[in-house]
């Protein structure tokens, strides 16, 4: 089969600068719902690679993410949100990105051409068999991305991947590949856009279903947030609440004490 990348086909729309605000949005928008059919289509393989994310990390392992430019920045953002929303220490899930950090906010120029540089990263986090490696590249060729996983493979370490082209280098890759075609983008090669929102879709339901399925979700609750502000207080409060019949004050107080959710809810279950 013929390696086509469809992230970057000539946009189904022309004349954009002609359009007025409301034709661009109503055209943004009718683009975007297709992202979550795309998405589903593609359960089966997120089901297989986060079953296998689930028992390396109850075996001690670590999930990381790695990409760049866009793709690296929506990694590192599901990685920095686990240790809030669920408790878990900030290397249980790790994300890179090509040019270190600092290409979070700003690009890096040939980053992410360097096929070398990825597996290098990896490294310095004594990268071991019990882990998982997740690739993520909207087109599915980045060099960074490609040499990282190629490296694990090599190496007994599970490698996963998350892309928008069908038959690419990436996914013929990685060992649990999920592929999520949205065609093209309403600006010809913007990945951001429709690429970019099912990459974060995807990146939500990996980590969401791999932390309820290590037991940091009780019910539908977050029982094991960080109470970092005050807004997070008041919700774990409300929490402890419906569990224990407490009034406001008394589990406010309980939960500063403790610390978290689970720990109070565990008291009262002692009891």
């Amino acid at each position: 089969m013929t390696f086509v990348k469809t992230t970057e086909s000539d946009s189904y729309y022309d004349n954009l600068e002609q359009m007025t605000v409301q034709e661009l949005l109503i055209n943004i928008n009718k683009e975007d719902k297709i992202v979550p059919l795309a998405v589903a289509k593609a359960i089966t393989e997120i089901t297989v690679l986060v079953n296998e994310i689930v028992t390396r990390l109850k075996q001690g392992g670590r999930l990381f993410y790695m990409g760049a430019g866009t793709s690296g920045r929506l990694g590192v953002l599901d990685a920095s949100e686990c240790p809030p929303t669920f408790g878990v220490s900030d290397d249980v899930v790790v994300g890179l990105i090509a040019g270190g950090d600092k290409a979070i906010r700003k690009a890096v120029e040939n980053a992410e051409d360097d096929s070398n540089q990825g597996w290098e990263d990896l490294k310095k986090f004594n990268i071991s068999t019990k882990d998982v490696v997740i690739g993520i590249a909207a087109s599915g060729t980045t060099p960074y991305v490609i040499g990282a996983l190629e490296q694990c493979n090599k190496k007994g370490i599970a490698t996963g991947c998350i892309t928008m082209n069908a038959g690419s280098p990436l996914a013929k890759t990685a060992q649990y590949p999920v592929v999520v075609v949205v065609g093209a983008e309403f600006v010809t090669g913007s990945s951001r856009m429709k690429a970019g929102t099912a990459q974060k879709l995807v990146l939500n339901m990996i980590s969401t279903s791999v932390m309820i399925q290590l037991g940091h979700v009780k019910g539908n609750k977050m029982v094991d947030m960080q109470l970092s502000n005050s807004k997070l207080v008041a919700r774990g409060t409300k929490m402890i609440m419906q569990q224990t019949g407490l009034d406001y004050a008394k589990a406010e107080t309980l939960l500063l004490k403790h610390g978290s959710v689970r720990k109070v809810t565990d008291l009262f279950k002692k009891k």
